[in-house]
C-alpha cells in the first residue's frame, strides 16, 4: 500500500478511504493489500476526477458504469455529458474568479493611494 501511496502521492489513509467507498477493491494476502492494475486505473481517474471538481459520488457512478457490458456506449455517454456539464461549471468559476481578481485589484489600488496619502501628509 506504501507504494502505492507514493506512486500515486496520496496518504495510506486515503487509499483506505476509497477502500472503504468502494473505489478501489484490493485483494488481501495476509494483512497486505494488493492492487490490480484495474484499481490503478480506478485510483487514477479517481484522482483525476477529484482534480477537476466531482465528487466522489460523482466518481463512483462514473466508475460503476464502467462495469455495464454494453461496449461501452453508455459509460461513454454518461461520461461525456458530465465532463462537459463540469467544463460548464469551471468555466463559470474561472469567470467569478477574474472577475473577483479585478475587483480586488481596483481595492488594492485604492488603499494603497490612501496610504501613499497618508504616508505623504505625515511624512
Amino acid at each position: 500500500m506504501g507504494q502505492l501511496a507514493r506512486e500515486f502521492q496520496v496518504t495510506l489513509r486515503t487509499l483506505r478511504f476509497y477502500e472503504d467507498r468502494g473505489l478501489v477493491s484490493p485483494k488481501r494476502d495476509g494483512t497486505t493489500r494488493v492492487y490490480s492494475r484495474r484499481d490503478r486505473a480506478r485510483l487514477k481517474l479517481v484522482l483525476m476526477g477529484k482534480k477537476v471538481g466531482f465528487s466522489l459520488t460523482e466518481i463512483r457512478e462514473m466508475l460503476d458504469l464502467y462495469d455495464l457490458k454494453d461496449g461501452q456506449i453508455v459509460q461513454l455517454r454518461v461520461a461525456l455529458k458530465r465532463f462537459q456539464e463540469q467544463v460548464d461549471v469551471l468555466k463559470d468559476q474561472r469567470s467569478d474568479i477574474e472577475q473577483a481578481i479585478e475587483e480586488l485589484e481596483r481595492t488594492v489600488d485604492v488603499v494603497a493611494g490612501m496610504l501613499r496619502e497618508k504616508e505623504t501628509a505625515t511624512g
